[in-house]
């Protein structure tokens, strides 16, 4: 009788440590698919900010800029006292990512979710660093006129209803005709 009660309660302890150890799993693995949803919006969000720079219909639109030339007519970033964050929008430029996808001829900056089941948001940041020699490039391009502006891009992610954004940051540098 004390041998069955104690093979008993040892199955008792087995089986209560499994079912921890599944919730605890399950936990876990919701959380990874939330942090992947957020992180593959972060990296739509950059993925349109290239799409808006490289549209050709909105670049030979007067009305309209893409996001780099709003970011070099913007404030420039000091990367000693600064940094590019996905909570704040005030000084950078913004676009948004939305369900309705990517449009030609369109500046992304309405505001909607990227997904809806479930809510999950896309947005970047763009911000000009600065203009320097482009390395390299001396011999191809011929001429001192040229140079290269360097710009931060940073693409941000987040579920409904959580504490923390997902992030990756793109650093894009174009040639430009030199300001100096």
């Amino acid at each position: 009788m004390v041998f069955a009660l104690l093979i008993l309660m040892s199955l008792t302890i087995l089986g209560v440590s499994s079912v921890s150890s599944s919730l605890i799993q399950s936990k876990m693995a919701m959380s990874m698919e939330k942090r992947s949803l957020a992180f593959d919006a972060a990296e739509s969000a950059i993925a349109a900010v290239m799409f808006e720079s490289e549209d050709e219909d909105l670049l030979s639109n007067a009305a309209l800029n893409d996001p780099l030339t709003d970011a070099r007519a913007g404030t420039q970033i000091d990367m000693v006292n600064q940094e590019l964050s996905c909570f704040e929008n005030a000084a950078w430029t913004n676009r948004t990512l939305t369900n309705a996808g990517l449009e030609k001829d369109t500046q992304h900056t309405v505001a909607g979710n990227y997904s809806d089941t479930p809510v999950v948001e896309s947005w970047s940041r763009t911000a000009f660093v600065r203009e320097q020699p482009c390395v390299g490039s001396s011999n191809v391009i011929g001429g001192s006129n040229i140079s290269c502006h360097i710009f931060i891009v940073k693409g941000c992610g987040q579920m409904k209803d959580s504490n923390y954004a997902v992030a990756n940051t793109l650093n894009a540098s174009v040639f430009a005709p030199a300001t100096q």
